[in-house]
Formats: C-alpha cells, sequence, structure tokens
C-alpha cells in the first residue's frame, strides 16, 4: 500500500478550468495549477472504461499526480432488504476495482444511513459488511483502502469514533475524514484548533502513524441546518474555520491526501495549500 511522503492538495474531480474537460486533460491541468491530486467522482456512476483505467493510471504517473476516488453515493450497508443491501456490496466492489485498474490509492464512501435502528446495531451491521467487501478485494488482489467517510448529515453513519473503531476491526479500512461534515454534523461546535487536533490525537493513539500518514481527506465551506449538512459552499461562503484544521494538520504532520470540495474547486485547493505552506 502506497505510503505518501507528505500532506498532497487536490481537487474532487476534474478541475472547472481544464481545457476540454476528461479525466486525461483533468491530470495534466492539476499540475498546471500547482496542486497534487485528484479525486476521481464515481458518486453517480463509474464513469471511466476499464480500457481507459490503465491510460489514466499511467497518465497520472507520469505527471506525479496521486489518484483518490469518491463511490456511488447510492449505497446503504444498513439496507433493510437485502436486494439493496447486495447492490450496494456489488455497486462498492465494481468501483473499488475499476478506480485500482486507474491507479486511485484510496476509495471513500458515505457508508450507510441509521434509518432510526440504536447506532451500535448498525455499526454491527456496516462491519460484517465491511469484512465481506475486504475480504473480495484481498482475494482479489485489490490493495485500494476503503474509506468510510464522515457523514454531514445526522441520520448518517458516521462519526469519528465509529470511523476509527471500523477501521480498528476491519483490515484495508481507515476513515476518510470530511473536516467540514465533521462541523455539520456537530452543528457548528466544532470549530477550533483545539478540537480539530484532539480528533487527530484520537486517531494517532487508536490507529498509530500508519492512518497519519495515509490520511484520505476532504475539506470545504458548508452550510447546515438542525439535522447537519445542507449543502457545500466556497469557504469565504462559510463560517467553518478551515484555517485551524490545516495549522493542526501541519502540527501533527500529517500526510496524504487533502481533496477540496467546494463548488470552487480549484479556486479554493490552491487556497489550501498556499495557506498551508505559510504556516
Amino acid at each position: 500500500m502506497t505510503h505518501i511522503p507528505k500532506l498532497l492538495f487536490g481537487t474532487a474531480g476534474i478541475p472547472l478550468s481544464t481545457p476540454n474537460r476528461d479525466t486525461l486533460n483533468g491530470i495534466q491541468h492539476i499540475k498546471t495549477l500547482g496542486l497534487d491530486s485528484m479525486e476521481l467522482e464515481f458518486v453517480r456512476s463509474i464513469n471511466i472504461s476499464q480500457d481507459k483505467a490503465p491510460l489514466i493510471k499511467e497518465h497520472a504517473t507520469q505527471n506525479n499526480v496521486t489518484l483518490t476516488c469518491h463511490g456511488q453515493y447510492f449505497i446503504n450497508l444498513n439496507a433493510r432488504d437485502d436486494t439493496t443491501l447486495q447492490q450496494s456490496i456489488k455497486r462498492i466492489l465494481d468501483a473499488s476495482e475499476r478506480a485500482n485498474q486507474a491507479g486511485a490509492w484510496s476509495i471513500c464512501y458515505h457508508m450507510a444511513y441509521y434509518m432510526k435502528d440504536p447506532p451500535s446495531q448498525v455499526y454491527e451491521k456496516v462491519k460484517h459488511n465491511a469484512k465481506q467487501i475486504v475480504k473480495q478485494l484481498q482475494d482479489n488482489n485489490n490493495p485500494i483502502w476503503l474509506r468510510p467517510e464522515t457523514g454531514g448529515k445526522i441520520n448518517q453513519f458516521a462519526d469519528i469514533d465509529d470511523l476509527i473503531k471500523l477501521s480498528q476491526d476491519v483490515e484495508q479500512v481507515l476513515p476518510c475524514i470530511d473536516w467540514a461534515h465533521h462541523y455539520a454534523r456537530t452543528l457548528g461546535k466544532t470549530n477550533s484548533l483545539e478540537q480539530f487536533k484532539t480528533i487527530l490525537e484520537k486517531i494517532e493513539k487508536n490507529l498509530g502513524k500508519t492512518a497519519m500518514h495515509n490520511m484520505h481527506m476532504h475539506l470545504e465551506g458548508i452550510e447546515y441546518t438542525d439535522k447537519g449538512e445542507r449543502n457545500h459552499v466556497n469557504v469565504a461562503e462559510s463560517p467553518f474555520n478551515y484555517k485551524a484544521v490545516l495549522q493542526a494538520l501541519k502540527e501533527y504532520n500529517v500526510k496524504g491526501v487533502l481533496t477540496c470540495e467546494s463548488p470552487h474547486i480549484e479556486e479554493d485547493a490552491i487556497l489550501f495549500k498556499k495557506t498551508y505552506e505559510k504556516l
């Protein structure tokens, strides 16, 4: 499994300013913008063909761009009916295979909804299904990191503690921390340097340097309601304290990938990188 030598900054998907916007040109444009990584967006469908995947991998390697992937939105490992559950598992396996063929190092997912079930019961169900998925990945010699992501809405699995626990209980799983989602699901209560450092401390204590040097994270501006996340906005339009997140990452020498999910993906990504380098 790849170890990333430093903290890399990139965009969720192909930069908007890319000439002839496609994945190959997007990777090239990431370099032109002075960024380091790009997230393949499989959120609605696997939009890279099997033929194209090796070309993307080669192009990313040549340009020294690290790829991650965001898997499909239509996933619920706590689904009530078995058909939906099996479809969710199949979607994760299919996307993980294509992402790996395209050279992505890590794939993140919103794994489940609570559906008014007790959180401990949902955790057990997600764990059971995640183990099945990882067994399949390993049987297929697929080393991609499977990343359960912080849910921005209160009814979404999961908070930081569950992500850490799942990473302890299941091989080849590490958290995808979306800092703005965490802020939104705590209704704005998590927004200070000390609080962000506490989260990193918890990850380091429970998951060690492996996790701290292999982080897959998201950062963006966000608006929320009493149910948690409403929508992503540019950081200038949000009271979310992104600078404190970057300061915490610097202090803990976090390595890995920080993907910008603001609407202005490249402008905020460049802002994050420049701010971080000045700290």
